[in-house]
């Protein structure tokens, strides 16, 4: 009873909390009992406390391995926090300098600190051992344990040497591992790994019920998160995305299109992304646009969407990412978008790794991919991955597939065949295999093993290959088959799936929907969405440019050109911010010409009662962005086009097209040093003159009209680029 009492006492002085969450009770028990524990509880079901506590109760120090600086910085503040004293918890890792490091080891020594937080890699330090030898270690904690594991989406080969260190610390030193994602095959790595064959293992329900799964086809991506997060007005989400220079590009655009966002990779510097991430917590910004490096042991519990971009490379990622959703048990949703590029995209990534590693990157990636194609209750997909078997009316539609119509089919037959086949194959082969069997595909290994002459192969041809897909996906997910992960992914019959082959009772399957993954996804300009022109508007737009241009004494297309007028006709921009996002609008022009058009567009949208289109075409200075500032730079620097073009691997009829696309969009190239050197000063003022009085902006009615013969299409077009440049921006 003792323990009980001062397990409250503690909870209560130093946390502030009055109850306990669920099994955290039992764990801290069996961990002050010495005894080594394993815990496997879902992101935001309190792992924290279950060492912090236990740490504060024991004789000596604790050591926490934590693989991220970032997370052990947050925990240690926490910790201070709630104890009053800088000295109760550190943390030692590459961040500290010398100084910082004897300070932490005095305090250590001293007995004052009682949670001490290591990076694996300075675990294994021969003189981080010798000091550790010297205190009393209460027990070793090992936070995202998962990380042991080759299986786990965050391997770190330095978690494999942990069993070691702690061995040479002293004997019978209890460990509790801790982890918020593991498969059945991760959780045995863990153990075999730590050697804890005798430790009490704590499992809670991987089930989130207040998050919602959806899965999107990757089309026009960009308009579609966008759309998303305006939504979401003011409140905090993440977007994951593959690669850092996607990160870099949604955040840029989100922030074109007046959502507060920053990028967070590992390419930033460390104190860029400690600072990004305060600004998150502290709701300075709305959006983190994110690779993994992102999230790990952030507790920000009021996250209400998680978006991947990218489809996640593996199930534990994505459970664990989506989980950074609604942790106060609030609103959390959770949107994947999907498209074979990106499968495609994360297989090349594969292809340069060691044969094992890249086999098992291809099982835990087809296990993504399974998951995305099928129509079952998305949450009964995620828990059976987890081993946790659950009825998806428990869902109550808290993912698309159970809130869509669905296709039901009698799987009895189909299912019994599968399992026989399965069979009579010998339990060798995997899902792709079986498939192709099924639909009669000739492939290298089908002949190999000479099934193509076994009497049922092809007979599924005329069923189509979503509904096979649906009828082994089914079959898993219902315990007839098992994968076995260790060994290629290969389809073995359980127990259940053997008496069914037997005894078939009548079974209904739904079947998989056909996935359009067709990416249309030009962020590059501007997306018209088909929206009909109002050609009222456009007149009146172009008068008042008319009269603009004449008050100004400039042609017309040097204020807007046509294209960036009959957008405004779609999309009926009324503040400066929607205005930049037209085509052909940027900032510069904006400002300098935006205020009278926009004043038109406003009255002409009272007076009509428009129903203004709520998904403002989207503006992303993504995939050239980076080429439009190098292109800006070097002109400054007075570089040659020609060098230019040749540095970028750009032809020089591209180069042109993009120095008039930034001068178009209203910023200011001063191109003279070029210009001069090819064109004498009398044909520039010629060409000059030609263009104030031209009704039409047309390079080929300026080559007719100034002649052949004295000027070629680069030079007029170099030209009107700086006419443009001087007079309109």
């Amino acid at each position: 009873m003792e323990i009980k009492k001062s397990l409250f006492d503690n909870l209560q002085n130093f946390f502030g909390f009055d109850n306990f969450k669920g099994e955290q009770e039992a764990i801290i028990t069996n961990i002050l009992q010495k005894k080594d524990t394993f815990v496997i509880m879902p992101t935001g079901g309190g792992k924290s406390i279950c060492y912090q506590l236990p740490a504060l109760m024991s004789e000596g120090t604790a050591v926490v391995i934590s693989p991220l600086i970032a997370l052990m910085k947050n925990q240690v503040d926490q910790l201070r926090a709630f104890g009053g004293t800088d000295s109760i918890a550190h943390f030692l890792n590459s961040s500290l300098n010398k100084t910082e490091i004897t300070k932490v080891k005095q305090d250590v020594l001293s007995g004052e600190t009682k949670l001490l937080y290591v990076a694996p890699e300075s675990l294994a330090k021969a003189e981080n051992i010798d000091f550790l030898r010297l205190i009393t270690v209460s027990f070793v904690a090992v936070d995202e344990a998962h990380c042991i594991s080759e299986w786990g989406h965050d391997f770190r080969p330095e978690y494999r040497k942990i069993r070691q260190v702690i061995s040479n610390l002293g004997e019978n030193i209890p460990i509790i591992a801790l982890t918020a994602t593991a498969t059945p095959k991760v959780q045995q790595d863990i153990i075999k790994n730590l050697q804890m064959n005798n430790a009490t293992l704590f499992k809670s329900s991987f089930n989130r019920a207040n998050l919602y799964y959806e899965v999107r086809a990757k089309r026009n991506v960009l308009k579609e998160i966008v759309r998303f997060i305006k939504g979401y007005q003011g409140k905090s989400g993440i977007v994951y995305c593959l690669s850092r220079k996607k990160v870099e590009e949604v955040a840029e655009a989100l922030n074109l299109n007046g959502i507060k966002a920053l990028p967070y990779h590992a390419g930033l510097e460390a104190k860029v992304r400690a600072e990004t991430q305060d600004k998150f917590l502290m709701e300075e910004v709305d959006v983190i646009v994110a690779t993994i490096a992102f999230g790990m042991g952030i507790d920000k519990p009021d996250v209400r969407y998680v978006i991947h971009h990218d489809i996640p490379k593996s199930m534990e990622g994505y459970y664990q990412e989506t989980g950074r959703a609604g942790r106060d048990g609030g609103e959390g949703v959770c949107v994947a978008f999907y498209s074979e590029k990106d499968i495609e995209k994360l297989a090349k990534f594969m292809k340069d790794k060691p044969v094992s590693e890249r086999e098992i990157g291809t099982q835990i990636l087809k296990e993504v991919i399974d998951y995305v194609e099928s129509s079952v209750c998305r949450r009964k997909q995620i828990l059976h991955y987890f081993g946790e078997n659950f009825n998806e009316a428990g869902c109550s539609e808290m993912c698309d597939n159970c809130r869509a119509q669905k296709t039901t089919f009698d799987a009895t037959e189909k299912l019994q065949l599968t399992l026989k086949i399965i069979q009579e194959l010998g339990e060798k082969f995997d899902d792709h295999h079986i498939i192709s069997f099924m639909m009669g595909e000739e492939t290298p290994q089908i002949v190999a093993y000479n099934h193509n002459k076994h009497p049922v192969f092809g007979s599924g041809k005329e069923d189509g290959v979503l509904l096979w897909k649906s009828v082994l996906r089914q079959a898993l997910l219902s315990n007839y088959i098992s994968k076995d992960i260790d060994n290629y992914g290969l389809l073995r019959l359980t127990k259940s799936g053997k008496s069914y082959i037997e005894s078939p009772i009548n079974v209904r399957f739904i079947l998989n929907r056909e996935m359009d993954t067709v990416e249309d996804d030009s962020e590059d300009g501007p997306q018209q969405g088909g929206a009909a022109l109002d050609s009222q508007l456009l007149q009146m737009l172009r008068d008042l440019r008319k009269k603009i241009a004449k008050q100004k004494n400039l042609p017309p297309f040097v204020i807007f050109q046509d294209p960036s007028l009959e957008e405004m006709c779609t999309h009926y921009p009324i503040t400066v911010d929607e205005l930049k996002q037209i085509q052909g609008v940027g900032s510069g022009k904006a400002l300098k010409f935006g205020a009278p058009f926009l004043e038109v567009i406003k009255k002409y949208v009272e007076e009509n009662d428009i129903d203004r289109p709520v998904d403002l075409v989207i503006k992303s200075a993504a995939n050239k962005s980076a080429l439009k500032v190098s292109i800006i730079q070097n002109i400054d620097r007075h570089l040659a086009l020609e060098d230019i073009a040749s540095a970028k691997g750009i032809t020089y009829e591209d180069i042109l097209r993009e120095v008039e696309s930034i001068v178009n969009s209203g910023t200011k190239l001063n191109l003279n040093y070029y210009i001069d050197e090819l064109i004498d000063e009398d044909r520039q003022d010629e060409v000059f003159d030609y263009f104030r009085s031209a009704e039409v902006d047309s390079i080929d009615e300026a080559l007719k009209e100034l002649g052949t013969d004295e000027y070629t299409r680069e030079e007029l077009q170099l030209m009107r680029i700086k006419f443009l440049s001087e007079l309109g921006n």
